[in-house]
């Protein structure tokens, strides 16, 4: 039952990621007072071509894409592939995030687990953003390091405060103190301050040095089975830009489900191999 709440709750807030990231970009685009439609709070529904408002029906989550074969119902345009994969994406997530959840699911893990749907819910909606865009938007950016400060303020108070609070700081410093190092080093050629930011977030939501060492590396990884690929078929070149932003928080997501069984199996290995 739990698991098919997390599905239906994770299709719900798919949908939200993608009226999300479209609003923000439409309200980016415009340098007059947001309007109550853009609004994120306020705005209704509506389809990105010809902006007429939908209806219930329409907003039923991968159902309804699916029953109007991926076409606006008004003016017959094609919504993008993003919309249902974004709602299957999250969903997926939910489910594994509470199925792989590394705490023991007591008072402590429960809150813990809420706090990372939340916050899950603003990475994925930056990893959206920075695909199609490549910006890490402050509006989102923002509002989820409070959340992670609030985190951490929950990991004081349920847990031994000196080892958390060491715990925590190691993973903000490293988190965002590495992106810091590259980003002043290059003059922001190599990484954007988004990624900086984000790095700081990162850490705060993971609170472990040790994961977020694992998230610096995975996302290394991942980049580079992607760039490197498409280097070599001539799909890119050295001077495009690639957003980083995406394999993060991939390997956040990776680290902050399976990071402790990695770190222990790598200890594991290392001490045999020695």
């Amino acid at each position: 039952m739990i698991i098919i709440v997390l599905l239906v709750l994770g299709l719900c807030l798919g949908s939200f990621v993608n009226a999300l990231v479209w609003r923000l970009r439409e309200q980016s685009k415009s340098k007059a007072k947001v309007s109550k439609e853009l609004s994120i709070l306020h705005g209704r529904s509506m389809c990105v071509h010809c902006k007429h408002e939908l209806k219930p029906v329409d907003l039923i989550p991968v159902v309804s894409w699916l029953w109007l074969g991926g076409l606006c119902r008004y003016c017959h345009k094609p919504i993008s592939w993003q919309y249902p994969t974004v709602e299957l994406l999250t969903a997926l997530l939910f489910m594994l995030s509470y199925i792989f959840w590394p705490f023991i699911l007591n008072d402590r893990g429960e809150i813990l687990l809420v706090f990372w749907l939340a916050l899950l819910v603003g990475l994925i909606a930056l990893a959206v953003y920075d695909l199609r865009w490549y910006l890490l938007p402050d509006k989102i950016v923002y509002p989820l390091i409070w959340l992670g400060l609030l985190q951490g303020a929950v990991l004081l108070i349920f847990g031994p405060t000196g080892k958390e609070l060491v715990a925590l700081i190691s993973a903000v410093a490293i988190g965002g103190g590495i992106f810091y190092v590259i980003f002043q080093l290059s003059q922001g050629k190599w990484i954007g301050g988004g990624d900086v930011k984000l790095g700081f977030l990162l850490g705060l939501i993971l609170a472990d040095g040790g994961l977020a060492v694992l998230t610096i590396f995975l996302a290394s990884v991942l980049g580079s089975f992607v760039a490197i690929p498409l280097l070599a078929t001539g799909k890119v070149k050295r001077t495009t830009r690639i957003p980083f932003g995406p394999f993060l928080i991939v390997a956040a997501i990776i680290a902050r489900l399976f990071g402790a069984s990695i770190i222990h199996w790598y200890k594991r290995k290392l001490l045999l191999m020695g």
